[in-house]
């Protein structure tokens, strides 16, 4: 098939540090292209890619604005107009369905946000489109539309490997903000007296809760902060961990950094929100909790005798590109056929004023 995946103006593909949408799309594109697909990428040319990419802009347009979304898009667009062969397009942004409403060509949106007023309308106004959540938690906050799967994230195992070995201190990979909770984090291992290293940027609108609130935290003896990772800090950090800690305080539509850190075969201990409870196992790949202190709990009873080799081996099985690229192709392929089906039967559609030749002589 020839696929169009559209990736946001804002970071590179794969991303430098943070990025989860980007991070997605690049374990997509290359395992898509791993199966022979041709994958034209539109991203930031400052991008990493096996595939064709297409660039509006050299690099990551940051901190976010809508319009350079809007200007990606329509190149986007534009280009794909010029192409004249692609299969299937698929979109990581509502703002895309207006574009895409203007070309005839097929298109799967994933879903990467919380439910917004105005991005559920908009979903509402393109119900041709097959929309495809990340997990069931964000499927059942969703407005009901006519085609909506779920497919969780997947990543490559290979880019994340295990460590059997961990060292003495629990994890918090993400960013600096309230929703995700880093002083509850640093305030969960204190209560179990172990040290913990935390990787994470504070972005613009979490400034401040990070001088108010997170700056004192970060100074306690406990704590170490290493600043926002790379890829190669983030699974170093991650393999070393007793625990992942991912005390969140929103309904998380997934979580990538819960897959990446079961694939290194450390358990996450996470709060019970959002899609926790679909994507961590019960003592297999960590524990739920719903408090601090429970937290802490966890980490003083139950890490030392914790099985990692399995864990990873249950994400794998779960979790891993291989699984996500195997319902995305699947989807491509129903979503295609059923398009071409319907182009077909309108073109033979007879107009309302046409004589039907059925039992003419």
């Amino acid at each position: 098939m020839k696929i169009a995946i559209i990736s946001t103006p804002f970071v590179s593909v794969p991303p430098k540090k943070y990025g989860g949408t980007e991070l997605f799309l690049y374990h997509l594109s290359e395992k898509l292209i791993d199966r022979g697909h041709s994958v034209t990428l539109f991203a930031t040319g400052d991008s990493k890619t096996r595939a064709e990419l297409e660039f509006l802009y050299t690099e990551g347009r940051w901190p976010i604005n809508p319009m350079d979304e809007l200007t990606h898009l329509s190149f986007a667009f534009k280009r794909i107009r010029e192409h004249g062969d692609i299969d299937i397009i698929h979109l990581n942004s509502p703002y895309a369905l207006p574009f895409a409403d203007m070309i005839d060509v097929p298109a799967v949106v994933t879903l990467h946000h919380t439910k917004t007023p105005d991005f559920s309308l908009t979903y509402q106004q393109y119900p041709k489109y097959h929309y495809a959540s990340i997990s069931y938690s964000q499927k059942s906050q969703e407005v009901e539309l006519p085609n909506f799967s779920v497919i969780h994230h997947g990543l490559d195992p290979n880019s994340y490997p295990p460590s059997n070995r961990p060292e003495n201190y629990v994890a918090f990979l993400g960013r600096l903000a309230p929703e995700k909770g880093p002083d509850s984090a640093i305030r969960a291992a204190e209560m179990a007296g172990v040290p913990i290293q935390m990787a994470g940027a504070v972005h613009w609108l979490d400034t401040s809760f990070y001088t108010r609130q997170l700056r004192p935290l970060l100074s306690l003896p406990h704590v170490r902060w290493i600043g926002e990772a790379d890829h190669i800090q983030k699974v170093s950090l991650l393999q070393g961990a007793k625990a992942l800690l991912f005390p969140i305080r929103w309904s998380e539509p997934f979580g990538l950094v819960m897959i990446e850190s079961m694939l290194c075969g450390t358990p996450v201990i996470a709060f019970r929100r959002g899609s926790v409870p679909e994507i961590v196992e019960e003592n297999v790949t960590g524990f739920l909790v719903d408090t601090e202190k429970e937290m802490a709990e966890v980490i003083r009873t139950k890490l030392d005798t914790f099985d990692r080799e399995a864990c990873r081996k249950a994400a794998i099985r779960r979790f891993s590109t291989s699984v996500m690229v195997d319902q995305y192709e699947l989807l491509y392929q129903d979503v295609v056929r059923k398009w071409r089906d319907a182009k077909s039967f309108s073109s033979h559609e007879p107009f309302m004023d046409e004589p039907s030749l059925a039992g003419s002589a």
